[in-house]
């Protein structure tokens, strides 16, 4: 029971976190282009985490490398991209929206590629989850969403997320959270510094702003990036992989109290969304009598 009520205190946590780093991406796109604040992303994350390569190097078995590369890039190098691009023509609290849809892949790559099983009870959970997206969604957008380039780049990035799910729940088990991480951006990290410093990035780091937006990109890196991808693999191990996609239901509500804060009105219906999002997330955690 503690255990259950840890799980969901950090399932919270993490989707404060990365709530608020759409904001903050937001925020370094102001200055930057999208492939550079992906990139600083990236680099600073894999910085923060260099120190724990070393000992993650003595944990690593062999068969733990091809795994550790899917979630590199599947779950890390291209997702951080794709955000940061669909970002550029899409509002943050839609694309944290639209983040809802991990769980959902998830659990079907679990049923059809990781023998996973879940129970109907966790099957309607994700259902209850996904309609109270969608009511955020209509409540938050009022008319008809047209889908878009940008829209299928959100989509394409929550079914990388979803196979570095199940990748890190089925074979990665045996491996601790921060030596996943560590080796896992010690394959993007280097080449997103490389790409960064080649780039016009000093230029404009001189620029008004500059500083302060190349601040705002290090708090995503290192809170949003390095320290909640360790939290949330060790979630992984601790619970379920489904259980733990579902952080992605709790994201657009931490979206809508960001507009609250830039003066938004929130309606009842965002409310309601909310709570049916809540109950979703319940019962995705559900076990088995």
């Amino acid at each position: 029971m503690e255990k259950s009520i840890k799980n969901y205190l950090i399932l919270i946590f993490l989707a404060i976190i990365w709530g608020s780093s759409f904001i903050l991406m937001k925020r370094g796109l102001e200055v930057y282009s999208y492939t550079q604040v992906a990139a600083l992303r990236l680099f600073i994350a894999f910085l923060s985490l260099l120190p724990f390569v070393f000992l993650a190097f003595k944990k690593v078995a062999k068969q733990h490398w091809f795994p550790i590369i899917i979630t590199a890039f599947l779950g890390n190098g291209i997702p951080a991209f794709l955000f940061t691009k669909a970002q550029t023509n899409l509002d943050s609290s839609f694309v944290g929206i639209l983040n809802s849809l991990t769980p959902l892949f998830t659990l079907l790559l679990g049923i059809y590629f990781f023998k996973s099983r879940p129970t109907k009870i966790n099957i309607l959970g994700i259902i209850i989850g996904l309609s109270g997206a969608f009511i955020l969604s209509i409540s938050t957008f009022g008319s008809v969403i047209t889908i878009n380039f940008y829209t299928l780049l959100v989509v394409l990035a929550t079914l990388f997320y979803a196979i570095s799910v199940n990748v890190i729940r089925k074979y990665l088990a045996d491996l601790d959270a921060i030596s996943i991480s560590a080796l896992a951006f010690l394959f993007v990290g280097p080449a997103s510094g490389i790409y960064v410093f080649s780039s016009d990035f000093i230029p404009l780091l001189n620029t008004d702003g500059g500083i302060r937006a190349l601040l705002y990109i290090a708090i995503l890196a290192v809170i949003g990036t390095s320290l909640a991808v360790v939290i949330f693999n060790r979630l992984i191990k601790d619970s379920t992989a489904i259980f733990a996609a579902s952080v992605t239901y709790l994201i657009p509500i931490v979206a809508i109290f960001w507009g609250m804060l830039d003066g938004e009105n929130i309606l009842f219906s965002h409310i309601f969304g909310a709570v049916i999002i809540l109950c979703g997330v319940y019962l995705v955690n559900k076990k088995r009598a």
